[in-house]
């Protein structure tokens, strides 16, 4: 069963016990997260003006849309800002600072009535994010940039937390996504044909739980939930933010939540960096995940055209 926890008073500890049993975290707007969500929102609308993002769609032809959040995204990462606002969020919010490593904070969009689903855009088909080589001690922190509701939330499915599920993992690398689908994002239009891994079977989504709340809210949860995007029928245009963390305890000891079907290969493990010092993962934790990485360490980590990353970032 999934228990929802609001604005808890539970140290990081318990929660991250709960949360590897399939619990759900949410906290309120607080001062940290209105920060990094006030950033995110100046500049989207620095991209979009004169146009409110939310509608924009509405006036631009596809193209030009993802001309404008192609550039937006990487922008967004590599602001200096942006790393100060997620430490800030994390010391906030009770991670061990000595313990806690994350990746990088990434703007998500989610288009409104079916007007671009693939490439910057992508709607995410249900899928758990250790399906992409991610440790099972994942924990993902989604925060919305603008009000939303159901119709364009995501939707976690509480029945596949102890029941495997068929799925293509198996045919993931992350380091060749690295090399090639992330950098293949802005010419997917019509039709995201990059691989990714997707159940292969028929699944019973419901019952579904959606949890909407403010701008700035916080949704915690396992990388190991079996979750999706909600197909947004809003009539706006959904941003949000996330990233990811793991605890150097449950790294070291490989636990976290249960790894029922995961069959991917590679590790995301060189992505993350430690809160306090932003030191790499310790290279002997990595290879309890990898026993063999590339030796040519400089495809492990996606770096974005230097065209869109702003001078100095």
């Amino acid at each position: 069963m999934t228990t929802l926890y609001f604005d808890t008073h539970l140290a990081d500890d318990e929660r991250r016990h709960r949360l590897y049993s399939g619990d759900v975290f949410v906290y309120s707007p607080r001062p940290s997260t209105r920060a990094l969500t006030a950033h995110a929102r100046e500049l989207i609308e620095e991209a979009f003006r004169p146009l409110d993002p939310q509608q924009a769609q509405e006036s631009l032809p596809v193209e030009r849309f993802i001309e404008i959040v192609g550039p937006l995204k990487p922008r967004f990462i590599h602001h200096p800002r942006t790393l100060e606002l997620l430490l800030d969020l994390l010391r906030d919010l009770g991670a061990d600072m000595e313990k806690t490593y994350f990746d990088v904070p990434r703007m998500r969009v989610a288009t409104s009535g079916g007007y671009l689903t693939a490439g910057v855009a992508y709607v995410l088909h249900p899928h758990r994010d250790i399906w992409y080589s991610s440790p099972p001690c994942q924990l993902n922190w989604w925060l919305p940039v603008y009000p939303f509701e159901s119709e364009s939330s995501f939707a976690f499915h509480p029945r596949y937390w102890n029941e495997p599920v068929k799925n293509s993992s198996d045919e993931y690398n992350h380091y060749q996504w690295n090399k090639v689908g992330r950098a293949n994002a802005a010419k997917e239009v019509k039709a995201d044909t990059r691989r990714q891994p997707k159940p292969l079977e028929p699944l019973e989504l419901e019952p579904e739980i959606r949890v909407v709340c403010p701008p700035g809210g916080l949704i915690l949860f396992s990388g190991a939930h079996l979750h999706s995007t909600v197909p947004n029928t809003s009539g706006r245009s959904r941003f949000s933010i996330d990233f990811r963390t793991a605890h150097l305890d449950e790294l070291a000891s490989i636990g976290g939540a249960p790894s029922l079907d995961r069959r991917c290969t590679g590790t995301t493990l060189f992505e993350l960096r430690r809160a306090s010092d932003l030191s790499p993962v310790p290279e002997e934790i990595i290879r309890l995940y990898d026993p063999s990485p590339p030796e040519d360490r400089e495809g492990l980590v996606y770096k974005p055209p230097a065209a869109v990353v702003p001078a100095g970032m």
